[in-house]
Formats: structure tokens, C-alpha cells, sequence
């Protein structure tokens, strides 16, 4: 099993969404995150004063998948959340140990699914 982040901008949100559960991919976790990356702070005015604003407001989309679904839960975040500019984001993949159903005491895969 694998666990997926993606750090997306908020306005690819349901595209990504819509997109995951036509996948077969219903199952997602959406924090909110603020941060910064490789295209830095930027400026905004408020009341008319420039303020100097350095972290950014996106979402988190969290995935645990099969190893199986793995390539398509990629291929369908990129697909979905990326205009090609700096800034649309970064997704992380890691290794999934273990999972456990707490309403049946289902381990693994079936956990996910």
C-alpha cells in the first residue's frame, strides 16, 4: 500500500476529486495547508498598505491506495491539478505499513477498499 500527498492549489479541488472517485479512488482525506515552495512569497495590498505575503493557501489531498492503484492516482492528480506553471503543487509517496478498518478489524488491502 502506498499513502499519497498532494499539495494542490484550492481551485483544483473538485476537479481532482470528481476525477479520483470516476477513477475508482472515492477514498480522500483534504486538509487545509498554507506553505511555501520554489515560487516564493508574493505581495498583496490591504487597506492600502503592501503586505508582504510569504506562505501561500493550498489543500492537501491524502490517498492511501493499492499498490495497484498507485500509478493511476498519480496520473489523475497531474492530469487534473496541474496548469504547467510554478506552484500548482508537489505530490509525495510514501510506503504504507499497515491499515486497519476500526468499525470491522479489517486488516490490509480490504481495509482500503
Amino acid at each position: 500500500m502506498k499513502k499519497i500527498e498532494a499539495i494542490i492549489r484550492p481551485s483544483k479541488l473538485k476537479a481532482v476529486q470528481k476525477a479520483l472517485k470516476i477513477s475508482g479512488i472515492p477514498c480522500i482525506t483534504v486538509i487545509p495547508v498554507k506553505g511555501t515552495g520554489l515560487q516564493k512569497g508574493y505581495s498583496e495590498r490591504y487597506r492600502g498598505t503592501e503586505q508582504s505575503m510569504i506562505l501561500h493557501t493550498r489543500v492537501m489531498i491524502v490517498c492511501v491506495v493499492s499498490d495497484n492503484n498507485m500509478e493511476k492516482c498519480i496520473d489523475v492528480i497531474i492530469e487534473n491539478a496541474s496548469d504547467g506553471r510554478l506552484g500548482d503543487g508537489k505530490i509525495f509517496i510514501y510506503h504504507v505499513e499497515e491499515a486497519i478498518r476500526l468499525s470491522s478489524r479489517v486488516r490490509g488491502v480490504e481495509a482500503i477498499h
